[in-house]
């Protein structure tokens, strides 16, 4: 398993209150959900009316998907026409996959949970 992690800065030049910012951050954060199928939030400068500091995060069993998803989405925030991006920073964590067969592996859940 491996997670793809975006942290970027969006400058909202023209907000002038924090609801102008949320609206571009709202928008930001639907348009890059529904079209690659991630996790965004607001993770800092909240209170700041021209800056939102963003968090994407991407799960998959291919880091060469996770690039080129994270290239795909770099590209369309430096084409924004609402907010400027800032720095942005990314990251790839790898962890282990859980072996189906190993007979020392323990279940996630019970039987009882399952049904649920």
């Amino acid at each position: 398993m491996h997670i793809g992690i975006l942290q970027f800065e969006l400058l909202v030049h023209d907000a002038t209150s924090l609801k102008d910012k949320r609206r571009v951050v709202k928008s930001v954060k639907d348009k890059l959900h529904r079209e690659h199928l991630v996790s965004v939030a607001e993770v800092a400068a909240l209170d700041h009316h021209s800056l939102a500091v963003m968090g994407l995060a991407i799960v998959s069993n291919s880091t060469s998907y996770i690039t080129q998803t994270l290239d795909r989405i770099a590209a369309k925030l430096k084409s924004l026409t609402t907010a400027e991006l800032g720095s942005i920073q990314r990251d790839i964590i790898s962890g282990t996959a859980i072996n189906d067969s190993s007979p020392t592996a323990e279940p996630l859940w019970t039987s009882d949970e399952a049904r649920l």
